[in-house]
């Protein structure tokens, strides 16, 4: 990615990168104290080869606040597991509002994590947008809502991306955005299937 200072970034070239790629470390509202507390793969489990693996992983919540710990497990069916589908406002295994999410042209705009935030500020921001990757359609950048596209919307999208960053240094309840409370709006259904055998049995 170009970018010159005071400008903001130039172009943006897409290599294809999947929403999973951002699905290791997700920031949620606890469901005890209602502050900032943390979706991790379980502790102790092998570095995924391949992203999509993170789908399957046993996941732990974590209030560092309150000291809540849950645990997910996914769903085994026949030989193979039910893994997590991505997308929504709410994190994929707990079904926990996220923390980062905030109102932005008339839509509810989300990101897990401080990272993904910031790739969805690198695209948005751009003047010059390259289409590259092996798999364009099933990218999280060809996936994004078209009013996130829009040229007429950057400047709200980009301020609404600021203030996520913004949030993710934050984590008491009060500090919990308005926009974060319990909607149900999951993408699709859990379909994603993983044969079993591989490296979490």
């Amino acid at each position: 990615m170009d970018s010159a200072a005071g400008t903001g970034p130039l172009r943006h070239h897409e290599t294809g990168v999947q929403l999973t790629r951002f699905a290791g470390r997700i920031l949620v509202v606890c469901p005890a104290c209602g502050g900032r507390a943390v979706v991790l793969p379980r502790p102790g489990l092998p570095v995924p080869r391949y992203f999509t693996e993170l789908q399957f992983q046993p996941r732990r919540l974590a209030c560092g606040a309150c000291g809540a710990v849950a645990d997910w497990e996914p769903e085994v069916r026949g030989a193979g597991l039910v893994g997590a589908a991505l997308g929504g406002s709410e994190d994929p295994f707990f079904r926990r509002p996220l923390w980062l999410q905030t109102r932005c042209a008339g839509e509810i705009l989300w990101a897990y994590d401080e990272e993904h935030a910031a790739e969805l500020t690198a695209y948005v921001g751009a003047r010059l947008r390259e289409r590259g990757g092996t798999q364009p359609t099933m990218s999280m950048i060809a996936r994004l809502p078209s009013w996130m596209k829009r040229a007429d919307n950057r400047s709200a999208v980009l301020a609404g991306l600021e203030t996520l960053q913004a949030l993710a240094t934050r984590s008491a309840p009060a500090d919990r955005s308005d926009a974060a409370h319990e909607r149900g709006d999951r993408s699709r259904a859990r379909s994603s299937m993983y044969v079993r055998g591989g490296p979490y049995e």
